[in-house]
């Protein structure tokens, strides 16, 4: 891989509320430089609903000599407010590599699922949700596809407007985008038990392609078992309009798995030929980490972080940040360091 990357969340926004409830810069700084140093990634893609944010975090990482992959990451929008933020950070990113970083556009992600007016559902977890019935997905292929290709024909000439490096979009398989306005194809893409067989191939064939082709994503949650759920590690967890709650039933950890899991896709994009990756992710900051009381309320037990994160006090293994590794982290930071 050309390209070795993780994830950066600066805190996802639905309704004005953040996910990431805290976010000073000197923990900001701190962690990319953990990412850097102690992951041995050259990149970070920079994920997130706050303009100013984003911009914090890509300039943080920008001075440790990060390649940044800017990614406005919108949630429950209309097509005009996407344009809107996509337009901002666009002028944003432009003003961060024309001081000499290097900068890629994402131009969103998994609009279909994140967003109104591209597939049924009142909101996201309804959407997603009609993953779990492919015989539904199929009905709405060709309707979700077109508007999502007419969408992002909008938003490339937005950010082309105003952003003169390279651009994608981080999209998921069914919305079959047409990849022509693009610089780099990008997809979030995760295995699971129903895709296990075919994977390797899907990854080959998606390098056949005359473009470079990059992973935005894939992982596993830390439950036993998740790593066969793919995408839908999540679907654990039960939400109010805040935010997180608890879990719908007792899960076991499973460090191990989480990692062997990220280990064999990490092999499959190496050797099916992707030319960059960004495991997801660091840290989901609002699916925190108790160990103590009702297993339900251990939320990162559906967390993708490669760190268990916690709300009212600091790790012990690097001072300063609010979390500590598992052992997800210590087989990322050794993969990149020798691959």
């Amino acid at each position: 891989m050309r390209t070795k990357g993780i994830s950066y969340d600066t805190g996802f926004v639905r309704n004005g509320t953040y996910s990431r409830a805290r976010f000073h810069p000197e923990v900001v700084e701190r962690e990319l430089r953990i990412i850097r140093d102690e992951l041995h990634c050259d990149a970070v893609r920079i994920m997130g609903g706050d303009a100013d944010r984003i911009e914090l975090a890509a300039r943080r990482a920008a001075a440790l000599g990060l390649e940044i992959w800017y990614s406005p990451y919108p949630l429950e929008l209309t097509a005009e407010e996407m344009l809107e933020l996509f337009a901002d950070c666009a002028e944003r990113a432009e003003r961060l590599r024309q001081g000499g970083a290097e900068v890629v556009f994402v131009a969103g992600a998994e609009l279909s699922l994140m967003n109104p007016g591209f597939l049924p559902g009142a909101d996201t977890g309804e959407r997603i949700a009609l993953l779990a019935r492919p015989e539904q997905v199929r009905e709405h292929l060709g309707a979700v596809s077109g508007r999502v290709n007419a969408f992002l024909d909008r938003a490339v000439a937005t950010v082309r407007e105003r952003f003169g490096g390279r651009v994608t979009y981080a999209a998921v398989p069914l919305e079959r985008v047409d990849w022509e306005p693009f610089d780099l194809v990008s997809l979030d893409l995760y295995r699971s038990a129903e895709t296990a067989d075919r994977f390797a191939d899907g990854v080959r064939d998606l390098t056949a392609q005359d473009k470079p082709v990059a992973v935005t994503e894939f992982g596993s949650a830390t439950y036993r078992g998740a790593g066969d759920r793919g995408a839908l590690g999540l679907d654990v967890v039960e939400y109010d309009d805040n935010g997180p709650v608890h879990l719908d039933g007792t899960y076991q950890r499973d460090e191990a798995a989480q990692a062997a899991h990220l280990r064999e896709l990490l092999e499959a994009f190496d050797t099916g030929g992707i030319d960059a990756t960004f495991v997801f992710t660091l840290a989901l900051y609002d699916h925190v980490h108790r160990p103590n009381g009702d297993p339900r309320d251990d939320l990162d037990l559906a967390s993708y972080g490669i760190t268990k994160t916690y709300e009212d006090r600091l790790g012990t293994t690097y001072p300063g940040v609010p979390w500590d590794p598992k052992k997800a982290f210590f087989t990322l930071a050794e993969y990149y360091a020798t691959h």
